[in-house]
């Protein structure tokens, strides 16, 4: 049987463990599984772009499990109704292929992303950052606030959106946070100045320029989230090139990352070659640093193991006959014939 987790299954999951907690355990699994990246078999995602969006498959593969995660991207969703990002994923067991594990990720999504955001920046950010900066309040904003506040202890969030009822709702949302000091800001560069971190995640598909090189200080750690496809972008070149970059899986990160932008030859650090020791994090106090994230399938595969051993351990999910029970494993047409006898039963 395979396991279902619906999007209240993951309500409860949080509700049971604590936001905080859940990060922090995320954070151990994804740090575990970028510790073994020689282990996976790795390649971007595929995609599949319209004049309204990308709709991507995700998948990655260990000795022992496979995932993938369906995820489109569609900045006008809101008008419709639904979500800018909806995603869905599987875990199966490589052995015999056989799916684990069925999962909503429009939730899950959000917190593996602020949990690998808040991870790079524990090696990137300068250890004394206590004022970020969150430009674009969209769905993502309050995880991402939330994993800095709990992990990094970011204490001053500083908020900008095109759209002020955006960082209202930012604002209601976590106006009750200990120790959680929120302001609105009139635009970029006010939000920006004196920022210790600054986390750029806007929705537009286009290639535009959020942060500019003459809003950029000593010391700063950029954590780009929101240019994650060919032709969307959030840093002007200028802010890249005064700083050391680094990106999930190199490959994918030159066709959809911000350093799109940049010649073959621009460098890039790997995130797994500083976890691993291979490569420095940050090397100076005023040292800019850049996280251009654009979202790796290796986060969805650490995303799932951790969903799959909570589900089993408060008992959460429904079992799903995802695959037929059979008494005889070669007889899959008398599927068709049992499937009949139970309606008519």
């Amino acid at each position: 049987m395979t396991t279902f987790l619906a999007t209240q299954d993951i309500a409860r999951l949080v509700q049971r463990v604590g936001l905080p907690d859940l990060l922090r355990r995320l954070v151990s699994y994804l740090e575990a599984d970028y510790g073994r990246w020689a282990a996976f078999d790795k390649t971007p995602r595929v995609a599949a772009h319209s004049a309204d969006g990308v709709i991507e498959l995700m998948p990655i593969a260990d000795a022992k499990l496979y995932s993938f995660k369906y995820v489109n991207g569609h900045p006008k969703n809101h008008r419709a109704g639904l979500p800018t990002v909806m995603a869905f994923g599987v875990l199966a067991d490589v052995a015999t292929g056989a799916p684990l594990l069925l999962s909503e990720l429009t939730l899950a999504t959000a917190m593996r992303t602020a949990a690998t955001s808040a991870m790079v920046a524990r090696r990137l950010a300068r250890p004394d950052s206590r004022v970020m900066a969150i430009i674009g309040n969209g769905a993502q904003s309050e995880f991402q606030a939330l994993a800095f506040h709990h992990l990094l202890g970011i204490g001053e969030l500083r908020l900008f959106d095109i759209d002020p009822a955006a960082t209202a709702r930012l604002q209601r949302h976590l106006q009750a946070t200990p120790g959680l000091t929120l302001v609105s800001c009139g635009s970029i560069a006010d939000a920006v100045r004196g920022a210790d971190i600054v986390t750029t995640v806007t929705a537009d598909k286009t290639n535009a320029t959020i942060l500019t090189p003459d809003l950029i200080e000593p010391g700063m750690h950029i954590n780009g989230v929101g240019g994650d496809c060919p032709g969307k972008t959030e840093l002007h070149p200028g802010v890249l090139t005064q700083a050391r970059v680094v990106v999930e899986y190199e490959p994918q990160s030159r066709a959809e990352g911000d350093v799109q932008q940049m010649p073959a030859e621009f460098p890039v650090t790997e995130f797994w070659r500083v976890l691993a020791g291979l490569a420095p994090g940050r090397e100076s106090a005023g040292q800019v640093t850049v996280f251009d994230s654009v979202g790796f399938a290796l986060e969805d595969f650490s995303a799932l193991r951790l969903l799959h051993d909570l589900s089993r351990q408060l008992g959460l999910g429904t079992p799903l006959d995802l695959v037929p029970p059979m008494a005889d494993p070669k007889d899959l047409y008398g599927q068709l014939q049992l499937g009949g006898q139970r309606q008519a039963a």
